[in-house]
């Protein structure tokens, strides 16, 4: 199985969408509606309420819809890996991982906040992918900036992934202020914009909904929740392990967007802390980046037995948690 992810060849999209209906086929058939727990920015909430008038509540129409999301984001990743070259050759092991360890917990194949982000940080961490070869990079870094501020019109705790945003400057770039301070403008910018416009319209109180930020922390009992985080943590402690061996090997620019990508990880699994109510289907933010490193281990592993030993125990824990463990 891992072989044919291993290939470059365009035609292992449609394994990918067999693969993918195995691993969520659970999610499937006992679809849930959509994540609200108060921490929702106001942009998913009136993208919801609108979702909500045109089909209803359906829980198979927000399951479908955010398994299709994360396929998209699958694809996207992986365009972005090849591009960059971050592997010696093509490949759709990223995808692969993505579909298989979003898989591993129920929260992380719901209709949410966090999905919607993830979508705009592949556009931010493919624009943080080129500030090294630019000349001068303040259009591209004010982009970034202003992105960031609509992920946090979606989920507000997301507005920390602009540290992710300066130290990828400190990683690409020599130091230049005026680059960081229009960031920050780029990063206050659709937060004017939608007060400006709230106040103009006379819906101010609408604003109050937006800086849902705070700080939350809770020990995490439930074994579905910790055996998605050892997975996770292991294999990504393995595919930072591996990398070392071909790191040397690569183009500069190669070594510093996976040094981003250490980076992206770490943010990522702070952010959601930063809620009021703590949830672990915010760590599905995490699972973007970590991705790239699971493709790393698959990749490494020149064995195939091995490779598809480790493959398919994966899988299986996968399956295992999803029909034959307690509360579906």
């Amino acid at each position: 199985m891992v072989k044919f992810f291993r290939s470059g060849n365009p035609l292992t999209v449609l394994l990918l969408l067999l693969y993918t209906l195995v691993v969520k086929f659970h999610y499937l058939y006992y679809p849930s509606t959509y994540l609200a727990d108060g921490s929702e920015g106001l942009l998913y909430d009136l993208l919801v309420k609108w979702l909500r008038a045109l089909v209803g509540p359906s829980p198979f129409f927000f399951t479908s819809l955010a398994i299709m999301i994360l396929l998209l984001q699958a694809l996207l990743i992986t365009k972005i890996v090849n591009h960059q070259r971050l592997f010696a050759k093509p490949n759709y092991l990223p995808a692969m991982s993505y579909m298989l360890f979003t898989s591993l917990l129920h929260d992380w194949n719901v209709f949410s906040p966090a999905l919607l982000v993830n979508l705009i940080m592949l556009w931010v961490f493919s624009s943080i992918t080129l500030l090294y070869t630019r000349t001068s990079a303040r259009d591209v870094v004010f982009n970034i900036g202003f992105a960031l501020g609509i992920c946090g019109l979606f989920y507000f705790p997301a507005i920390i992934f602009c540290l992710l945003l300066l130290m990828s400057l400190l990683i690409m770039r020599p130091f230049r202020l005026a680059e960081w301070i229009i960031a920050v403008l780029g990063l206050v910018g659709p937060l004017y914009l939608l007060g400006t416009y709230l106040f103009l319209t006379d819906q101010w109180g609408l604003f109050e909904k937006i800086p849902r930020i705070g700080l939350s922390i809770e020990l995490i009992l439930h074994y579905k929740v910790w055996g998605a985080i050892v997975f996770s943590v292991v294999f990504f402690l393995l595919g930072w392990a591996l990398l070392q061996r071909s790191l040397k090997k690569m183009l500069i620019q190669g070594r510093k967007i996976w040094g981003v990508l250490v980076i992206y990880v770490f943010v990522a699994m702070l952010i959601p802390f930063f809620n009021f109510h703590f949830s672990p289907a915010y760590w599905v933010l995490a699972i973007l980046p970590l991705s790239m490193f699971v493709a790393n281990v698959y990749w490494s592993i020149r064995n195939n037995t091995m490779a598809n030993v480790i493959h398919l125990l994966t899988v299986a824990y996968v399956i295992v948690m999803q029909w034959f463990s307690s509360n579906h």
